[in-house]
């Protein structure tokens, strides 16, 4: 995880969970990504990719993968991250 003394509190907070998921293959997909993006994110963005974070490790992985299909309500969220990994 990158320094961001810079972030506002929230931004902060969502990118420590990026960073801190609980599967270490989750952490290296959606960290490197909040690192780059984060900062630039608009407040739709950073509210859809928020709802994205909750979502279990296991399905996120499958969905951006695409070992399964995502649900299209995050297909929006998802597209960005996959093609930020090349995935896709």
């Amino acid at each position: 995880m990158r320094a961001a003394p810079d972030l506002p509190p929230h931004r902060k907070r969502l990118l420590l969970r990026c960073w801190r998921r609980g599967t270490r293959e989750m952490d290296l997909i959606l960290g490197p990504y909040a690192d780059a993006r984060i900062q630039d994110m608009t407040a739709d963005q950073l509210a859809a990719f928020e709802a994205l974070l909750v979502e279990n490790d296991q399905d996120l992985y499958a969905w951006i993968t695409g070992q399964s299909p995502a649900p299209a309500a995050l297909a929006a969220v998802l597209e960005p991250v996959r093609r930020f990994h090349g995935i896709g």
